[in-house]
């Protein structure tokens, strides 16, 4: 026997070495299992039937089973063939197959399969397995299918994998395997027998393997999710596969073009391409492939035209071609691919008029042609595609009316929206009211009115008409909707007032009614409304006072009433809206206190401002209450009455002494509410003090801005606005700069200076930076040159600048300002009242930063980097959508570049990436992808990147990899945001760490790191 820390025993082919946690067995069966395999190999006979029953027991013992999974294994049986999970051949009693899926084991993958001669299938897939893939399954002669896939297995991939003799399946795909793939793995002796191979989700790189052609038998290939790179050679390496089925190479880094050899794949049903960097035409080989039942190129660079012999794809059911640079018309010949049910050829060039010949897909019941150039009408042809469920037409010039046959289909989803279509909205058929969920006919030149009709689609629950010229009177047959969830008929000119019974279903989340012309009170019954989270009102001319039965909306987070003509105090009841979290309810006619509780006492003044009188220092407008006066009674009358409790009628010529004016209560009352007036101006006026010195520095600012802005001189000062797409418009800077900051409100202090908040002109609110660096900018040529630059960035998921104020010693940055603060306010500083993000607004945040940051690397040239993101620098919107800023300014002050790694940057502990702190290092857009992956971790986690124990300091990312080495990654995960998909939630966590890893070069681009988390998320 051996003791610990001698070497393994070695007899021929047979090797002795006890896994780690084999004392948990029996010190006989102890000694039974590492006697038995000496003696068999020392005289080198077969071995006994229960040496399969000793290996599994082996293999039992160095796993965790939290589920008791293979409680049935026991050593004391004389076969396992009665075991549960485990197959045997009845003749010869040998075990053939071992089907462990998805029972939650983990640990590393432990030895003992190697006592299973006969073992032809092994599958352990979707556990929580890590560790290296350990050698030695080379050692299963008759192993014909390995399934390894859903693990957390890590490293390369072993080399003795070549020497499987018998495989025919080898799937080792959703794991964290990483490294190129040697030529040596594809051996004549794999080859021969391999037909299945997936090497899917991991971190495998490298060239396309070229010794894969030798694997000429196989039929099914999946390298997708991975970052392979360069150009696969379809010529020689790919050609010889010519018996593939499927080949599916998405979601890696692939480039050049696809050339039409790739026809010799003629057998193929399965090519997908997707989520790569092809460019070039399609190859109109890919037409010769008569057996393609699914083709997906999208989400690529090809351009051109679509080629002529796709005509031929008879069998094609799936085509996507979305997100390229594809020109040209919409091919007629479109309309002849009869089996077809999915076409998506979104976000292209494409442009024309759409064929007549799209009413002969039969088959089809998806139909994408958003974001491209196509113009002229919608042909009524499309209503003979009689199985379509989904019809997306949004972001084209299409024209004319909409067809009243697509009202005779039984879709369930139809977008026409951002076109130019006029006309009236169709009333539909009884068909479309049974099936349709979502209608989007928004930003259009619709007219008429909303068909009452409308009321029987009782599946709808998006129904949006906005930015079109309705003019009508909101239909009372509206409040008929049974599950309509989001209603949005902003800027459609409607009139009248509105419905008192628009919620009689209590299924309306999201009402939108601004920008119109609606009048008369809110209703009463608004408070029916119980599920409205959001409810915006604005920009409207209604009247009266705001409803106390607004306080029963208890889900009701985001509240507009701005610009109306409401009057009256604001029900005190609406302080008990504890989910509330942003109120707007500013121009009106309001007066009086502010409710007590909730959002009301943390308002922004913009949200107030434009009252006639609400109590709060906010406001700097006379206070009004509208409550009764006190009623005074002579104490005397009674006594003057006519006896029966009636006062008197008091003389007019009585003396003056004689009269009393007020009661001795009333005089104590009017003395204690005097004494609390000054009390409460004395503070005012100290706080204003206070105020006044912390704020000398702003008013010499204003000083300094308002003067260069009314004198015009360039020798103080240059304001400059971007246009004309710019919300900041100049004629709002004409009174001068001092309306921005003489009563802007100080938000914070970053790296490159303090951020305020200011109105500008009735409506508008902006954030603005002053510079704390602005010795370093001495010319206006190089800083405008810069900031002209970013000005230009445009991107959703962006902060927009919106313009500049420069002189030699001051420079100002004007950007949009986010009403719902910072993504590090929701996650460290959220109160009591503000409920935590859910799952579904984290991936929001996730890959809308990552779509900013990968336009910022990819879409601008030169590229931006940021250097410095973190939480407080990605801020928020009121549908909890990204928006970064703070990029581009450390190009902006190019002598900061010095700077980067001082102290500057210490506020960003935890974000930085490595090699910004190594010079002899090329620092390029991968430090952004390393903050990246910290932020993935923060907003799983909920914890900040450092924090600072007692006696330690625990790294967020050294702790995830920890965990996730162990198999209890989910242990880390913020139980704060409720229940979670995990399947969402694991990949995104292990993206994260991926993107930190300490090799830049290792790192994925951000546009990659789209493309991944468009993969993660499940469809609806």
């Amino acid at each position: 026997m051996m003791v610990k820390g001698d070497a393994p025993v070695h007899s021929g082919s047979c090797f002795l070495q006890p896994p780690e946690r084999m004392m948990r067995l029996p010190d006989v069966l102890l000694l039974q299992i590492l006697l038995l395999p000496v003696f068999a190999c020392a005289v080198d006979l077969p071995a006994p039937l229960n040496d399969e029953v000793m290996g599994l027991i082996v293999f039992k013992a160095a796993l965790e089973d939290p589920t008791a999974a293979l409680a049935s294994w026991n050593e004391a049986d004389a076969t396992p063939c009665g075991w549960a999970h485990v197959r045997c051949d009845p003749r010869t009693s040998r075990v053939v197959r071992l089907a462990l899926d998805s029972l939650s084991l983990s640990g590393p993958l432990p030895r003992g399969l190697d006592r299973l001669p006969a073992l032809a299938s092994l599958s352990l897939s979707n556990n929580n397995l890590s560790g290296p893939v350990p050698p030695g399954l080379s050692l299963l002669p008759a192993l014909r299918s390995l399934d390894l896939s859903r693990n957390s297995f890590s490293g390369s991939l072993p080399g003795d994998l070549a020497f499987l003799p018998s495989i025919v399946s080898l799937d080792l795909s959703s794991n964290a395997l990483s490294g190129p793939l040697p030529d040596s793995l594809f051996s004549a002796a794999t080859c021969g027998s391999l037909r299945f191979l997936s090497l899917a989700g991991n971190r495998l790189e490298g060239p396309f393997p070229s010794a894969l052609s030798r694997c000429s038998f196989l039929l099914y290939l999946n390298l997708s999710n991975n970052r392979f790179s360069g150009s696969p050679d379809f010529e020689t390496g790919l050609w010889s596969l010519s018996r593939l089925r499927v080949l599916d190479l998405s979601h890696n880094s692939f480039s050049g073009p696809v050339p039409d050899g790739i026809a010799n794949l003629h057998r193929l049903r399965n090519l997908q391409l997707n989520g790569n960097r092809f460019s070039g035409t399609i190859p109109a080989g890919v037409g010769l492939c008569r057996h393609l039942s699914i083709l997906d190129l999208s989400y690529n660079s090809f351009e051109g035209a679509l080629p002529s012999s796709m005509r031929y794809l008879g069998s094609l059911t799936s085509l996507k071609l979305s997100d390229n640079q594809l020109s040209g018309d919409v091919p007629a010949w479109i309309g002849n691919l009869t089996t077809i049910q999915q076409v998506d050829l979104s976000n292209n060039k494409l442009a024309g008029n759409l064929p007549a010949s799209l009413g002969g897909l039969k088959e089809v019941n998806y139909l994408s042609l958003s974001n491209n150039l196509l113009t002229g009408a919608i042909p009524d042809t499309v209503a003979g595609c009689t199985k379509l469920s989904e019809l997306h037409l949004k972001g084209n010039r299409l024209n004319g009316s909409v067809p009243l046959g697509l009202f005779d289909l039984g879709l369930q989803v139809l977008d026409l929206s951002s076109n130019e279509l006029t006309g009236t909205v169709p009333a539909g058929s009884t068909w479309i009211s049974e099936t349709l969920r979502s209608l989007d006919l928004s930003d259009n030149k619709l007219n008429g009115t909303i068909p009452p009709e409308m009321a029987l689609f009782f599946g709808l629950t998006y129904l949006n008409l906005s930015w079109n010229d309705l003019r009508t009177q909101l239909p009372p047959e509206l409040g008929l909707f049974r599950n309509l969830s989001v209603l949005d008929l902003r800027s459609s000119a409607l009139y009248g007032s509105i419905p008192g019974d628009l919620c009689e279903s209590g299924s309306l989340s999201v009402l939108q009614l601004d920008g119109n012309s609606l009048t008369g009170p809110i209703p009463e019954e608004i408070g029916n409304c119980s599920s409205l989270y959001l409810l915006s009102l604005s920009h409207n001319s209604l009247n009266g006072s705001i409803p106390a039965s607004l306080s029963q909306l208890k889900n009701l987070e985001i509240l507009n009433l701005e610009f109306n003509n409401l009057s009256g105090e604001i029900p005190e009841q609406l302080g008990g809206l504890d989910n509330l979290l942003a109120v707007n309810i500013s121009h009106n006619q309001l007066i009086g206190r502010l409710p007590m509780g909730g959002i009301f006492q943390s308002l922004d003044s913009s949200a107030l401002q434009g009252n006639l009188g609400l109590c709060t220092p906010l406001v700097m407008e006379p206070c009004k209450l509208d409550v009764p006066k006190p009623l005074v009674l002579d104490p005397d009358a009674y006594a003057r009455g006519n006896g029966n409790g009636v006062p008197a009628v008091t003389n007019p010529a009585m003396p003056m002494r004689h009269r009393r004016f007020l009661s001795v209560s009333a005089i104590v009352a009017i003395s204690a509410a005097v004494v609390i007036f000054l009390g409460v101006m004395a503070v005012t006026l100290l706080n204003m003090s206070a105020r006044r010195r912390a704020g000398l520095m702003e008013n010499a600012l204003e000083r300094v801005c308002s003067s260069s802005t009314r004198s015009g001189g360039s020798d103080l000062g240059t304001m400059v606005v971007f246009g004309p797409g710019s919300n900041l418009r100049p004629e709002d800077l004409a009174i001068g700069t001092e309306a921005l900051l003489a009563k802007a409100t100080k938000l914070g202090r970053g790296v490159f200076g303090t951020v305020y908040r200011a109105s500008v002109g009735e409506e508008r609110v902006f954030a603005i930076k002053k510079l704390s660096t602005a010795n370093i900018v001495q010319h206006q040529e190089d800083f405008d040159r810069e900031v002209q630059r970013l000005g230009k960035v445009r991107h959703p998921n962006l902060m927009q600048l919106e313009g500049y104020y420069w002189t030699p010693e001051l420079q100002l940055l004007i950007s949009d300002y986010a009403h719902h603060g910072s993504l590090h306010s929701r996650l460290h500083k959220r109160t009591e009242s503000t409920p935590p993000l859910p799952w579904r607004d984290r991936f929001k945040i996730a890959l809308g930063t990552a779509k900013g940051l990968a336009h910022l690397h990819q879409s601008v040239r030169p590229p931006i980097i940021h250097y410095n993101l973190k939480p407080t620098n990605i801020l928020l919107d009121e549908n909890c959508d990204p928006k970064i800023s703070d990029f581009g300014l450390a190009r902006l002050l190019q002598k900061l570049d010095k700077h980067i790694i001082s102290s500057r940057f210490q506020s960003a502990m935890g974000y930085m990436a490595p090699e910004l702190a190594c010079q002899s290092l090329r620092v390029n857009e991968k430090c952004d992808v390393y903050g990246y992956g910290v932020l993935i971790a923060e907003l799983v986690t909920g914890k900040k990147p450092v924090e600072y124990g007692d006696d330690d300091v625990v790294i967020l990312i050294d702790h995830v990899r920890a965990l996730l080495e162990q198999g209890r990654v989910l242990d880390c995960v913020d139980s704060s945001m409720g229940e979670f998909p995990e399947e969402e939630v694991l990949p995104v966590l292990k993206l994260g760490l991926v993107c930190t890893s300490q090799i830049p070069s290792t790192r994925p681009s951000m546009a990659e790191v789209v493309q991944i988390l468009q993969v993660i998320k499940a469809p609806l």
